[in-house]
């Protein structure tokens, strides 16, 4: 603890001028040269080359000995220690993944993903199961099998109409089950519109 000063130094013990006057004179005097400075090397991102100043002055009022006899800080010992931060930023964001925000994930999916494919074909055949039996035949048979309405009309052996009836009643009911699973049908192809 320094007696004169009040304050314990920042690096092992040895004393420094740590008072707030000190502090408040490394910022004033260092801070806007820096910032011009820094505003250059990010290519005027300011909230950037604002963070890299208070770390370089913190880095200052760590290292005591980066000052004179007379208590001055080193310029140049700032403008490096700006440098070599902005620097490892720049290495530190190139080394790391671009990050992309989980707001619309599913707008990065991409259209012919196998795995969207699977989840999809599986929502839709649970839904298809807990359709009636006479509903869910009809849709099998227009949709998944590609008969006509005559062609299921007669391998279900019951009226055209019949079969369009229950078609349609089918689709109605099969969007239901699917609302009640949680399942959207045809969000993707919306989200890529």
């Amino acid at each position: 603890m320094d007696s004169a000063v009040g304050h314990s130094s920042p690096t092992e013990g040895r004393p420094a001028r740590t008072d707030d006057g000190a502090l408040r004179h490394l910022y004033q005097a260092h801070a806007p040269i820096l910032l011009s400075y820094l505003l250059r090397l990010t290519n005027g991102d300011r909230h950037r080359a604002e963070d890299i100043v208070q770390e370089t002055l913190l880095r200052a009022w760590k290292h005591p000995e980066a000052q004179s006899a007379d208590g001055r800080w080193s310029r140049a010992w700032l403008f490096t220690v700006a440098r070599r931060i902005a620097i490892d930023q720049v290495r530190a964001a190139q080394a790391r993944p671009a990050e992309t925000s989980d707001e619309r994930m599913e707008s990065f999916s991409r259209p012919d993903d196998e795995i969207d494919r699977l989840l999809d074909a599986r929502e839709v055949r649970a839904a298809l199961a807990a359709l009636p039996e006479r509903l869910r035949t009809a849709l099998v048979a227009v949709y998944f099998q590609d008969y006509s309405i005559a062609e299921a009309a007669q391998a279900l052996d019951v009226p055209p109409g019949t079969v369009k009836s229950r078609t349609f009643y089918a689709l109605r009911a099969l969007r239901e089950q699917l609302l009640e699973r949680g399942f959207t049908p045809g969000t993707q192809a919306r989200d890529e519109r």
